[in-house]
């Protein structure tokens, strides 16, 4: 069962500001962010898709019959925690219907971050007459911002990882117990995949498949993933196929990988005592107070530059919201990830556990390690998984779902058909 509270009472939607260039308009925007901002510049993201209902017209019937979609706050059993949800659903429910799809953000993102991907997704959704939900972490996005606390001490790593896991993975489980599923086939980007492969190892009864996106947290080895480069990364268009990896393609991928971390080597001494110590990227831009959504806006400027005008103002206001809300679930980040992003205790390690299908899927120039995803699918057929495979999105980085969003949204389809 769901507590329906689509945007705090729906509030009305103002047109999207500026990207802040100036001091004065990046005064203004941090003014005005908080709750009720928030919602509306997620809302402005989800208006782009002609089945959205918000507010009283989630009742109303979509325009083309198939499926309708809504946000919901999805309350948990503890006091003040819930998880933001957008939820696309079939209007014709089949009993045959595939289990649904849930989609997961990385680091610090949200569910909005998927706005290039919903259409399609729907499209399939309506034709399997099953259903499509997109889910915020609890304490990132719209969800709770309740405290992230760590008891383990800091030399009991499989403690720490634990807890942090569990954080995540636990309210996730209770999620899917509201929702009513019985089944779902998680597509995780970044942190979100690395999460919801530790949700299938923990609940592999509850998991028909793997779909991971640039996951997080896969090889050992220290020095094959460069964390600075997800506030550096730049978009990268296109609309070539995806394909499936092979040597000539992962060793290009390294060579530029190995390029990009000499050039950020100066700087790491300090970096790895700011980790050890929990602090988290976002900090910085609220402790810049109304410096912050200046801060955003060469992100957004930078890392979005192909959308349109308009999507990229709003996905500025919404990255600015989500950014400057209070700090909870992005504190995880120290007891997952050692100094280097990778793994402290890695997927490599872990995988060949699960016996579902799981696909990995990377960016042509992606900065996470293709390697780990080429060991984890020869740790699986070693351990008698035969349905694992792995793919090279051309012309995609690191965000790969929207860099080449055609591409992603076809292979993601294919696979849910699989």
């Amino acid at each position: 069962m769901t507590e329906s509270v689509p945007f705090d009472g729906a509030p009305t939607v103002p047109p999207a500001r500026d990207i802040p260039s100036t001091f004065m308009a990046s005064l203004r925007s941090w003014w005005a962010a908080g709750e009720k901002e928030a919602a509306s510049s997620e809302e402005r993201i989800l208006r782009r898709l002609p089945f959205f209902r918000s507010g009283s017209s989630i009742s109303s019937s979509p325009a083309d019959g198939s499926v309708i979609a809504h946000s919901e706050r999805v309350p948990l059993s503890k006091p003040k925690h819930y998880l933001n949800t957008f939820s696309i659903k079939s209007t014709a429910p089949s009993p045959d219907a595939p289990p649904p799809a849930v989609l997961l953000h990385g680091y610090g993102a949200g569910l909005g971050f998927f706005f290039r991907n919903f259409p399609a997704l729907a499209r399939w959704a309506g034709m399997r007459g099953t259903s499509v939900y997109a889910v915020d972490w609890l304490g990132m996005g719209r969800s709770a911002r309740v405290p992230f606390r760590i008891h383990a001490k800091r030399d009991d790593i499989p403690g720490r990882v634990h807890e942090a896991e569990s954080f995540f993975v636990e309210s996730l489980e209770e999620w899917r117990q509201r929702a009513g599923l019985e089944k779902m086939t998680l597509i995780g980007h970044s942190l979100g995949a690395y999460f919801s492969t530790v949700y299938a190892l923990r609940y592999p009864e509850r998991v028909h498949k793997l779909l991971l996106l640039s996951p997080a947290g896969v090889p050992r080895d220290p020095n094959n993933t460069v964390p600075s480069r997800e506030m550096l990364d730049r978009q990268i268009t296109g609309e070539d196929e995806p394909v499936v990896a092979d040597s000539a393609r992962l060793a290009a991928l390294e060579q530029e990988q190995q390029t990009e971390k000499k050039k950020e080597a100066l700087g790491r001494r300090l970096f790895t005592h700011l980790w050890e110590e929990g602090w988290s990227p976002f900090q910085v831009v609220r402790f810049s107070l109304f410096w912050g959504p200046m801060l955003v806006g060469k992100y957004s400027s930078r890392r979005f530059g192909a959308l349109d005008e308009d999507e990229t103002r709003d996905m500025h206001d919404y990255i600015t919201n989500i950014t400057l809300a209070k700090g909870s679930g992005e504190y995880c980040i120290s007891h997952i990830l050692a100094p280097g992003a990778h793994a402290r205790m890695p997927l490599v390690d872990r995988v060949s556990a699960l016996r579902i299908p799981i696909a990995f899927i990377y960016g042509e120039h992606d900065w996470m390690d293709p390697v780990g995803g080429m060991t984890s699918i020869d740790n699986l057929k070693a351990a008698g998984n035969e349905k694992a495979r792995m793919y090279i999105v051309p012309r995609a980085g690191h965000h790969v779902y929207l860099d080449n969003a055609k591409a992603v949204n076809k292979l993601l389809v294919r696979e849910l058909d699989e």
